[in-house]
């Protein structure tokens, strides 16, 4: 199958401390070895219709089914898992195959 991403659309609860849980999730990651990378971001847009109020997104991406498995039955993702969905008013869970569609262009030399 090759690698897979872990992507999770999310709305904090009003009053949250957005910056302490990416601070923790960039810890919980960093110590995960099974965890090949981590992007989050934050919508830019604003466009209520087409987000539905969700404000973030986190990508963890895995080189294979089996390392996200591991990665979601791992006792610190599940320690981690509690607080974070503890501060979440709404979040959308997809797992998927990557498939690449475009390259990103080689690096410079």
């Amino acid at each position: 199958m090759g690698e897979v991403k872990h992507l999770c659309l999310v709305k904090f609860k009003e009053g949250v401390v957005v910056d302490d849980l990416l601070k923790g999730m960039a810890e919980l990651v960093s110590e995960m070895d099974m965890v090949k990378s981590f992007e989050w971001g934050q919508d830019v847009l604003n466009q209520e219709m087409l987000t539905q109020g969700f404000t973030h997104v986190f990508s963890l991406t895995f080189a294979s089914a089996d390392d996200l498995t591991r990665y979601m039955s791992h006792e610190r993702h599940a320690a981690f898992a509690g607080t974070f969905m503890a501060a979440l008013e709404k979040v959308v869970v997809v797992d998927f195959p990557v498939v690449v569609a475009k390259p990103p262009p080689p690096l410079p030399a």
